[in-house]
């Protein structure tokens, strides 16, 4: 009989614990993140696919150099940055019906978008579909009339004035797809110029353009994929989208520019200069010594010139392709968030030249303050230990320069400021978002402005 009491008394006392467990309440999940990555991965690897179709020439050695760096592999943050804020706000902008109508219908707009970018018509690079006539230099060359043309596919009238309620649609647009390709090739010119101007010796873990192939073909094939992001992009059918892109080639050039001068001032060619002088860089840095606050200043317009601008407009240009009138406000947003995680990623990026290993980063550490140049760590450092003040005017120059800077800034806190300054900017980009509808894409943008703050690559 006690045996059979204390077994239900235990029985009792288990179903009291189940039942009170029940009643407690149990500690939520935490929310699955949205990886950017993997959401757009189909995309991103038809976009890699793709676009070495668009780089082909009838020279080996510019079709070799102009894919070497894209068959390396690489973040993609910024033709990332030009899907997600397509996915993120196509159907909001008052014209999306239009060009959604013309993505599904326009058939003869998309032939010419997905054409070689070498015209067999026109001699701009010899290729294998090219007329004979149009290949030889045996006469001189002959007039021919050209075949009719279909007339360009109109939207109906009744597209163009209903009114458009805005509703997502998270969908891409042929010609956004278009365009990640074009800021991607884009920035790997950028990156062919650099190696070159900083004479570096890597790039993604393997020998820079000028190491395998030599300055001048890597200047070439940057120049080569400019303008074969050129002719992609008149083809995108909006001038604002071309004048975008094209202000951020200029905008590469001025922040190279600035990077070389290090300060804010123009250089002034003495009156019996002529053009056909030969510049010297070092009048680049002849100018009088900018204050602290000034440095601040030129440092980070430098950082959006070379980085950020690119990822703002690309952002923004893919937004005005998903018909995004002047006066609204998505565009804006687009903008905003780019020019801000832009200036946050390359803030951590100057951090890592002085924290990561050249195997993480794929290129030489310590690269910025061998090339003379003074970062964010530096600045923040040289408020600790004045002595960097006179290191940063001549440039790292001196013999033991660099070594010295490197335990300066090492003792100090300029890394960790400067991360700070990062999550500033990042967090300024993720408030930004607050004025999209919620959606995947968003949840993917949030997620990126944490990884980048993050990266230790």
């Amino acid at each position: 009989m006690r045996v059979a009491y204390n077994a239900r008394r235990i029985t009792r006392h288990r179903s009291i614990r189940h039942h009170s467990a029940l009643a407690q309440p149990q500690p939520r999940p935490a929310p699955t993140k949205t990886d950017p990555y993997v959401l757009l991965a189909p995309h991103l690897e038809q976009m890699r696919t793709s676009l070495l179709t668009l780089l082909g020439s009838s020279h080996p050695s510019l079709n070799a150099i102009a894919q070497y760096y894209f068959l390396h592999p690489s973040k993609q943050l910024r033709p990332l940055l030009v899907l997600l804020f397509a996915r993120a706000t196509n159907g909001l902008g008052a014209e999306f019906p239009q060009v959604n109508w013309a993505a599904d219908n326009a058939r003869a707009h998309q032939k010419e978008l997905d054409a070689p970018l070498t015209r067999k018509d026109i001699l701009c690079d010899w290729n294998p579909s090219m007329p004979d006539h149009t290949a030889s230099f045996e006469s001189a060359f002959e007039l021919r009339i050209p075949p009719p043309q279909p007339s360009p596919y109109t939207p109906p009238p009744s597209l163009l004035y209903q009114t458009h309620s805005q509703t997502l649609t998270h969908t891409l647009l042929p010609t956004q797809l278009r365009l990640a390709q074009i800021v991607e090739m884009i920035h790997v010119a950028s990156l062919l110029h650099d190696d070159v101007l900083d004479k570096s010796p890597l790039r993604r873990g393997a020998p820079s353009a000028p190491a395998a192939f030599g300055n001048k073909l890597a200047v070439l094939g940057g120049d080569f994929l400019l303008g074969r992001a050129s002719a992609a992009l008149s083809r995108l059918g909006s001038h604002e989208v071309v004048e975008l892109i094209a202000s951020v080639i200029a905008n590469l050039v001025e922040g190279e520019i600035l990077q070389m001068k290090g300060s804010g001032t123009e250089a002034t060619p003495s009156p019996s200069s002529s053009a056909s002088s030969v510049i010297d860089l070092k009048d680049l840095h002849s100018s009088p010594s900018p204050s602290s606050s000034d440095k601040w200043s030129i440092y980070l317009k430098k950082t959006y010139l070379k980085t950020a601008s690119l990822m703002a407009k690309g952002a923004r240009a893919a937004v005005v392709l998903g018909g995004c009138r002047e006066g609204e406000v998505w565009k804006e947003v687009a903008y905003a968030y780019g020019r801000n995680l832009g200036i946050a990623f390359q803030l951590i990026d100057d951090t890592l030249d002085f924290s990561s290993s050249t195997a993480q980063l794929g290129k030489p550490g310590f690269a910025d303050l061998r090339l003379g140049l003074a970062t964010g760590p530096a600045l923040y450092a040289a408020e600790e230990f004045p002595e960097l003040e006179a290191m940063i005017e001549r440039r790292f120059g001196k013999d033991g320069d660099v070594e010295t800077a490197l335990t300066l800034i090492s003792a100090s806190r300029g890394v960790e400021r400067t991360r700070e300054l990062a999550r500033v900017h990042a967090e300024k980009a993720r408030e930004v978002l607050a004025l999209l509808p919620r959606s995947e894409a968003r949840d993917a943008l949030e997620v990126l402005t944490e990884d980048v703050v993050k990266r230790r690559w």
